[in-house]
């Protein structure tokens, strides 16, 4: 099979979008340095003042995931998560009281609650969130509940192809390493849980010096660093040390794995392979890497399934994934086709990641992934950006923006050369009515 890539050259558009975009990602970080602040008992406090905002925002970050979920026992990091607002009646206080808005999110790395009040409403949107990090309640009764709200969840999820598909891929990939297992748990998981180990979770995880606050709008800073000390300074710290790194998985096996399935959704194809730790130096050029395969699959996909094609790439502590996925009609598949005359077959599972890796990065290609890429982090809050350098042990938000900004075509191959050599696992998830699994 041939790719013709991208002869045409570059387009005047493609380059104003990319000076647009260059120009507003935070090359001189030094403009918002934030105000930091460390409570003694190791609370690390940053603050944006803006008087001319409407509101104000706080984030707090947990440096601690889903990753830590003890085995047998995945789903307790989001169970704990929800546990600090247990109830809509406590979420809708930010709402109708603060006039702002709540959010929770759980992901592999870190635990974040956003939070929004009228700025009038500061200092009780402050005391309101101590309140609920420092001191959850944690009890059977209240244990009881989340775990049925976490089983829904559950089993809502495990009734969409795309959601499985994710989940044996992951699975296939790494293993038993906290990555390949269920961030949501399974249904056996969350049964096992109880009130215990949330308790054990929340002292060894919720803690003062496992976290980091942020607030941005309109406030004053004085005013906030008080209610920081008045607030959260009773916080307590760990006693024990929390790791920060885990036996790297094994080798994956890298042979066809197929799911069948009894219900009549869409079939699914992934294939994955491991990608660069979100500290890596090449990280940035992995990233505009993901953004030319992407193009590649949308450009010579048959047209009638590039909506249903994408290559991601999910950034993580340890080593992070590459995934290339395609959804079909409920019909038998086993391959993600490059073109109708060039599918792949159950003999050839690598085949289409490892064509779209081997294919020499074109200047055009690389000038249009790297403006994406660049836009895509001009959407990210400055806030964020700090967080990450603690959650991700990065040497700082001024060497991110760099790296990012800095990325050459030379950078981007040798990240490509590197990743063609990976092991790549594959998955066809096929709704036959059949209810089975084989390798």
């Amino acid at each position: 099979m041939k790719f013709g890539f991208y002869t045409k050259k570059i387009t005047v558009f493609a380059l104003v979008v990319l000076m647009t975009v260059v120009s507003a990602f935070p090359q001189n970080t030094n403009v918002k340095t934030p105000r930091q602040e460390k409570l003694l008992n190791g609370l690390k406090v940053l603050m944006w003042s803006d008087p001319s905002a409407q509101n104000v925002s706080v984030k707090i970050r947990f440096h601690s995931g889903s990753a830590f979920d003890p085995q047998e026992k995945e789903g307790l990091m989001q169970i704990l998560a929800e546990n600090i607002f247990p109830n809509d009646a406590v979420r809708e206080f930010f709402t109708d009281d603060l006039g702002g808005t709540l959010e929770v999110v759980t992901n592999f790395d870190y635990i974040q609650i956003n939070a929004s009040a009228k700025s009038d409403e500061f200092l009780n949107l402050m005391e309101t969130l101590a309140n609920a990090v420092a001191n959850p309640t944690i009890d059977k009764e209240i244990t009881a509940k989340l775990k049925a709200r976490q089983l829904e969840k559950v089993n809502q999820l495990e009734k969409n192809p795309a959601y499985i598909a994710d989940q044996v891929t992951a699975r296939r990939l790494f293993g038993n390493f906290p990555y390949g297992r269920k961030q949501a748990g399974s249904p056996e998981s969350v049964q096992k849980i109880d009130f215990a180990d949330l308790i054990f979770a929340k002292e060894r995880f919720l803690t003062a010096d496992n976290a980091t606050v942020t607030i941005t709008g309109n406030f004053k800073t004085d005013l906030a660093f008080r209610a920081a000390r008045r607030y959260f300074g009773a916080w307590i710290k760990s006693d024990k040390r929390v790791p920060s790194t885990f036996r790297q998985p094994e080798e994956p096996d890298t042979k066809l794995f197929g799911v069948s399935l009894s219900s009549n959704g869409d079939s699914e194809v992934r294939y994955a392979l491991r990608g660069l730790a979100r500290n890596d130096k090449d990280f940035a050029a992995s990233m505009v890497l993901t953004h030319i395969l992407n193009n590649r699959l949308q450009d010579f996909a048959p047209k009638p399934s590039a909506s249903n094609i994408f290559v991601r790439q999910d950034e993580r502590i340890l080593p992070g994934v590459i995934v290339f996925g395609y959804k079909s009609s409920p019909k038998p598949v086993v391959a993600m086709p490059i073109d109708s005359s060039s599918a792949t077959t159950a003999a050839q599972p690598q085949n289409t990641a490892s064509l779209l890796l081997s294919q020499s990065i074109t200047t055009d290609e690389f000038t249009k992934a790297k403006a994406a890429s660049l836009n895509d982090l001009s959407k990210k809050t400055i806030a964020d950006w700090w967080l990450d350098i603690d959650t991700f042990k990065i040497a700082s938000v001024s060497d991110e923006a760099n790296n990012f900004n800095s990325v050459t075509q030379t950078d981007v191959q040798k990240v490509a050369d590197k990743l063609s050599k990976s092991p790549v696992v594959s998955v066809s998830l096929i709704q036959t009515g059949a209810a089975t699994s084989k390798n």
